[in-house]
């Protein structure tokens, strides 16, 4: 791979070159080049820094035994659940997610955003969506500013295990873009200034985890049907 002449290569191996590809262009780096063979699917590309530096980033040579999803959304349908109570926080989130799902290849007619009043009322939409079969994952968005009562942790908590329970009981990944924070600049930080945007992050989440669920199902069961043994008993 070329680099820009004048300037300081560094290899960077890495055992996911996409999610350093997302997370290079989300901070506005330059990528300078960009590589994926036909042949074997690698990515290789070289991101521009500061300081007269270019990383080259490339496949780790070592194999991994670990089993993970990737960021190859195509073809998938995604249904996005969306909080209205702080909707100046909770559209940029949508945004971000949004701008995540078609990164990651997502067509933009498989995406259904539904509304919903507040963060409370986000699992039950979530589980109805889910048990219709017609979405591979869903994502969950909404904020919640703590106040001067408890109402802010009992609604943490309720949303947090509905949504939880939501995906375990219907086997469809549920991704959490659900900002819980102290102050109103926290959230503002989280929907797209100083620490990224959480709706974006939320959409690679759940296209990795639908994908991740794709090969884990594939994988062989360790006990075949048919061929466990029953136990011997001693009498």
């Amino acid at each position: 791979m070329e680099v820009m002449k004048n300037y300081r290569a560094i290899l960077l191996e890495v055992s996911d070159p996409e999610t350093v590809w997302f997370i290079a262009h989300k901070r506005g780096y330059e990528i300078v080049e960009d590589f994926i063979s036909k042949k074997t699917g690698e990515h290789r590309f070289a991101v521009k820094l500061p300081g007269e530096i270019v990383v080259i980033v490339a496949p780790s040579s070592e194999q991994s035994t670990a089993t993970e999803g990737d960021l190859k959304g195509a073809g998938k349908r995604i249904a996005v659940v969306l909080s209205r109570f702080n909707s100046f926080i909770t559209e940029r989130l949508l945004q971000g997610a949004l701008d995540g799902l078609t990164r990651t290849g997502v067509n933009k007619k498989n995406v259904q955003v539904v509304r919903v009043p507040g963060a409370f009322e986000i699992p039950l939409t979530a589980r109805n969506l889910a048990e219709t079969g017609k979405y591979d994952a869903i994502i969950c968005i909404g904020c919640l500013l703590r106040g001067d009562t408890a109402h802010y942790d009992v609604i943490v908590n309720e949303v947090t295990r509905g949504i939880g329970q939501s995906a375990q009981e219907t086997g469809v990944p549920h991704a959490f873009g659900v900002l819980t924070c102290d102050t109103l600049e926290q959230a503002i930080d989280r929907a797209g200034l100083k620490m990224g945007n959480k709706g974006f992050e939320a959409a690679l989440a759940a296209v990795e985890m639908e994908k991740l669920k794709t090969v884990v199902s594939r994988q062989p069961s360790a006990v075949r049907k048919g061929k466990a043994k029953p136990t011997s008993r001693k009498r």
